[in-house]
């Protein structure tokens, strides 16, 4: 433990800034499991969902809890993800082959 006035507030500060950043960092992981599991379900409002997702990781980087490219690195991320979910959630067409004929 700091005997220094200046260190032991310094402490403080640190862990007061350390429980708010943990409780924004699970913000994150949250809406970003709702925006992917809301895309794998092929719910209504998954494109609700990924906004909010990303809305998120926006303000944890206007905060300074993360990043700004890290930030952008998430939300890269996670918008490829849900494209890439709700493409394989999507019904094939039939395609009908026509023959050419030489």
């Amino acid at each position: 433990m700091a005997n220094i006035a200046s260190q032991i507030k310094r402490n403080r500060q640190n862990e007061k800034r350390r429980l708010r950043n943990k409780s924004v960092r699970a913000e994150l992981r949250t809406r970003t499991k709702n925006a992917v599991t809301a895309a794998t379900n092929g719910a209504e409002d998954s494109v609700e969902q990924l906004r909010l997702a990303v809305k998120r990781i926006d303000k944890a980087a206007a905060r300074g809890v993360i990043h700004k490219n890290t930030a952008a690195n998430h939300k890269s991320r996670l918008v490829r993800r849900v494209a890439a979910i709700e493409a394989a959630n999507q019904p094939i067409e039939d395609e009908v082959d026509e023959e050419v004929d030489e």
